[in-house]
């Protein structure tokens, strides 16, 4: 009878308490750290007469495809598929997040490689999207510069690292990214944007921030009624001095303008240089924020965190895959992590 009831009592707990642990865990939340790898080849530098030379790094490498890690923290990563890429699609910078229709939607720096679109349309970027994260469909290479010419009726060179944010307001994505229109994509660049609500058809591209130095890498919170936007400051040389590095603007506008925030580090800055790709999201383990970012000269990545999003302060308990170059982070349920690790392993 002692084992019969054991049994009773045994059935009972799985038959009520497993559908509310089951809803609990999927509840429960795993980060997803979305990247490509590379170590730089050189580090460009200008002379006091404006000149640019570039100075060699040791053992430069590129694989720029993507690349995914999971953390519960914020600070330990651990990368799938032993560091290598989850899908054998060429890009840099790739920006992932879910849209309200519940598909995934990377936007990255990467062209088709077609000369003649790209002298009649000017550069491009890859979006491809994916509905479990571990299938992916390369959609489109987007010509978002394509209606936008400067004084001399020149299109841009460049669209690096392009990001977008669902305007809740409009129920519009507004996509934005950084173009230059010099032979250089860091030189005198600005960050551009368009909306689009069915990724189909895109608004003229605008200037969306532009301040009084040379900005990439850009990338959007809002927290109540307040637009963050972070950013990399690309001045650099003899006459600046060394720039290199992440900056913060604010606005109550998604389509700004933007007040340039000046933070507590190299007159103005926020992370240590030389540092771009940043990206933040919420701290896992306190209220707060992470900044994440890589230190691109010195292969290897750093995380700052912060209680208002302006003031930040470094951590040094932290694990990134090595060669981690301008990751994005999302949020993805329990469930979805057991789905990755099941198709890539660690």
């Amino acid at each position: 009878m002692k084992h019969l009831h054991k049994l009773v009592i045994c059935f009972f707990l799985q038959s009520f308490l497993a559908p509310l642990i089951s809803s609990a865990q999927e509840k429960e939340h795993i980060w997803l750290l979305t990247y490509f790898r590379q170590r730089y080849p050189t580090r460009v530098e200008v002379d006091k007469n404006g000149k640019t030379f570039e100075v060699p790094l040791p053992d430069p490498m590129l694989d720029d495809r993507l690349h995914m890690a999971l953390s519960t923290d914020g600070r330990h990563w651990t990368a799938l598929n032993g560091n290598q890429p989850v899908w054998d699609q060429h890009m840099r910078d790739p920006f992932l997040h879910r849209g309200p229709d519940g598909l995934w939607r990377i936007v990255a720096t990467g062209s088709n490689g077609k000369k003649e679109d790209r002298e009649k349309y000017g550069p491009t970027c890859l979006y491809a999207t994916s509905t479990d994260l571990i299938h992916w469909k390369a959609e489109a290479y987007l010509h978002l510069m394509k209606d936008v010419r400067n004084e001399s009726g020149a299109l841009v060179r460049n669209i690096w690292a392009p990001e977008f944010f669902y305007d809740e307001a409009t129920k519009e994505y507004m996509l934005f990214w950084s173009s230059s229109f010099e032979d250089a994509g860091w030189k005198k660049s600005r960050l551009w944007y368009c909306k689009t609500k069915d990724w189909k058809t895109f608004t003229k591209a605008r200037v969306l921030f532009n301040p009084p130095y040379s900005v990439i890498d850009g990338t959007l919170k809002k927290d109540k009624n307040t637009y963050y936007l972070v950013h990399k400051e690309e001045e650099f040389g003899a006459t600046t001095g060394e720039r290199r590095g992440i900056r913060l603007a604010t606005s109550n506008n998604i389509e700004g303008p933007y007040e340039v925030f000046y933070g507590d580090l190299n007159k103005g800055q926020i992370a240590p240089t030389i540092t771009e790709g940043p990206s933040v999201m919420p701290d896992p383990l306190k209220a707060g924020w992470l900044l994440l970012y890589d230190y691109p000269m010195a292969d290897r990545y750093g995380i700052s965190s912060s209680t208002d999003l302006k003031q930040w302060g470094i951590e040094t308990d932290i694990v990134i895959p090595p060669d981690a170059r301008h990751g994005s982070v999302s949020r993805i349920t329990v469930k979805e992590a057991e789905a990755l690790r099941k198709a890539f392993g660690k």
